[in-house]
């Protein structure tokens, strides 16, 4: 919420989402999230695509969303637990397609320009400084998605 509220006033005046763990959204909401934006951005638990039904995100079409970016990967063992209950449900395939480079093919072949994603397991401060040296470059500094990524990198 603090990177938020110090990026605020860079972003649109359109700015809609979801904060906070009061509330899990619903796959209509997902949809009319990513549907309706330029950019989109997950900070959460676990992987994105588990919180996502997978026909439905493969059915959309999503151009108008330049950049994804998910700062996802994150494990409690709360999140674990449902992670754990929600795949002995779900093929190998299924989990497979739930990675991080097969999410983003998946997200690029819906529209999407651009995806930012983790690639492995991290900790919520470490998602927190990739989120501060994101909007820092993005919003404050106007980089390319790419430039930003580079310097994530170094």
């Amino acid at each position: 919420k603090e990177i938020l509220e110090k990026y605020h006033d860079l972003f649109t005046l359109q700015w809609e989402g979801v904060i906070g763990n009061m509330c899990v959204p619903s796959q209509a909401e997902w949809e009319q999230l990513l549907t309706n934006c330029s950019a989109f951005l997950f900070y959460g638990m676990e992987r994105f695509m588990s919180h996502v039904l997978l026909n439905w995100l493969v059915a959309m079409n999503i151009p108008k969303c330049s950049l994804v970016i998910l700062l996802d990967l994150v494990r409690s063992q709360q999140s674990y637990q449902r992670i754990t209950n929600s795949d002995i449900h779900k093929s190998c395939l299924r989990i497979a397609l739930e990675r991080p480079t097969e999410t983003a093919m998946l997200l690029s072949l819906t529209g999407v320009g651009s995806v930012i994603a983790t690639q492995w397991y991290t900790t919520l401060q470490e998602n927190a400084e990739r989120l501060e040296v994101l909007f820092e470059n993005l919003l404050s500094f106007g980089k390319t998605a790419g430039q930003t990524v580079r310097i994530l990198q170094s």
